[in-house]
């Protein structure tokens, strides 16, 4: 089995392979998809995404927010805690400002940390995932941290620019997504 570490850099180099206006293709490809799947489940109102790094060449999610907000559905994403351990939770608004902090990461000019408890689906970043949903991110266990905090249920996303990979090596702690959306499908597991 292939290592998590040779999976992540595996990865990293394929993002670098994609030139700027590809991987907005792929984006805007991501996103059809995922309003695809919001369409068939009009139940879901509270949304959480991750607004994306920069630097690490992720799935660009403005224009998600743009059309989630046109669909007048609560957007949420997360901001690094005071204790650099956990994520709080903030909501985002149509004029919400992004200002890039020195990590690379868009934060909301005035955010407000709120309550989680009316996300209904979270939309998870990544490098990779396998065709049985583990997915592999950054290594810092953040997302992993925040779903296990949340009181309620939710629907758990990947994005991702490629297919999955066979197998990631997973612990018992790592929560594997419900589905994940490549720029051609939606793999469910």
């Amino acid at each position: 089995m292939t290592s998590k570490s040779e999976i992540r850099e595996r990865h990293r180099m394929l993002r670098k392979s994609l030139k700027n206006e590809d991987r907005e293709i792929l984006s805007e490809k991501i996103t059809e998809r995922f309003l695809e799947f919001l369409d068939k489940r009009k139940e879901i109102q509270h949304v959480h995404i991750f607004l994306p790094i920069e630097r690490l060449l992720e799935v660009n999610t403005y224009a998600l927010l743009k059309k989630l907000f046109e669909r007048k559905i609560n957007v949420y994403t997360s901001l690094v805690s005071k204790d650099k351990i956990t994520l709080d939770t903030v909501a985002l608004h149509r004029e919400s400002v992004f200002a890039i902090d020195k990590w690379g990461i868009p934060i909301p000019e005035n955010a407000e940390k709120i309550s989680s408890d009316e996300i209904q689906l979270v939309v998870i970043p990544l490098l990779a995932f396998d065709l049985k949903g583990h997915r592999l991110g950054y290594g810092k266990g953040f997302y992993d941290r925040f779903l296990e905090s949340l009181k309620q249920p939710v629907f758990k996303v990947g994005f991702s620019y490629f297919d999955p990979v066979e197998s990631i090596p997973h612990e018992n702690h790592d929560i594997a997504l419900d589905i994940c959306i490549t720029p051609g499908k939606i793999l469910s597991f």
